[in-house]
């Protein structure tokens, strides 16, 4: 005998509204991913300065006057690229809170969830540069975005020295800092080749800078370290 649906459950019974705006929505959020990845496309292949609104819509097959209902501006587009990273890092974070991967490993395979599609195009990391370079609006709300994950760096350092896994003698802050600049830096080289050799890179990267993350002798001071042939991390660096 089939069972009949419970007329009661709302699960079970959606009046043609409640399909309607379930399809709006649906299409709402596939018109702004497809908005955003033509224009991450063509900023990789023209350059974010050549690139106009027009160039976008004309690739997403929307019209011109579509954009501006999902972003305010073209700069806009790589702001929701910066808030994309942000959810991963979080994400990460979050899994390095409750779980029990070693450290090295964790910020090992942290680098390459980081640098995945679409940052993996040598083009992206291109555009960010330049409108960090040439567009005050981006690069003062990417000053922003920086500091917040700054802080979620942070976090995951401090939570390696308190499990005795990264030295404890230099602030959290300091070499969240460092390694910051190390993964963008690899990231920025490597946008000058775009070859296959990205995660070869990161990993010779992480490899000597690990040996500048893992613990110390608690009566080791800098200067100490410095002699035997451990430099010191600062933030200029």
């Amino acid at each position: 005998m089939v069972k009949k649906p419970n007329s009661n459950n709302p699960a079970t019974h959606r009046s043609p509204a409640g399909n309607s705006h379930g399809r709006r929505e649906r299409r709402s959020v596939e018109t702004r991913e497809s908005l955003f990845r033509a224009a991450l496309d063509l900023f990789a292949r023209k350059g974010f300065t050549e690139t106009t609104v027009e160039d976008i819509t004309e690739a997403a097959d929307v019209g011109k006057g579509t954009f501006f209902n999902y972003f305010p501006s073209k700069d806009h587009i790589l702001l929701a690229f910066g808030e994309m990273q942000l959810v991963k890092l979080e994400t990460a974070v979050a899994e390095a809170r409750t779980g029990q991967e070693p450290m090295t490993q964790f910020l090992r395979s942290l680098g390459v969830r980081m640098t995945q599609e679409p940052t993996r195009h040598p083009g992206i990391i291109r555009t960010l540069l330049q409108a960090y370079l040439s567009t005050t609006p981006v690069r003062e709300a990417m000053i922003d975005l920086q500091k917040r994950i700054h802080a979620l760096h942070t976090e995951i350092v401090r939570l390696g020295q308190e499990r005795g896994e990264i030295r404890t003698d230099l602030p959290a802050s300091e070499i969240s800092q460092v390694f910051r600049q190390t993964i963008f830096g690899t990231l920025l080289m490597w946008s000058l080749h775009g070859d296959a050799t990205l995660h070869p890179r990161m990993e010779s990267a992480f490899n000597v800078l690990w040996s500048g993350l893992a613990p110390r002798n608690a009566e080791v001071s800098r200067p100490e370290a410095a002699l035997a042939g451990v430099p010191p991390f600062t933030c200029g660096d």
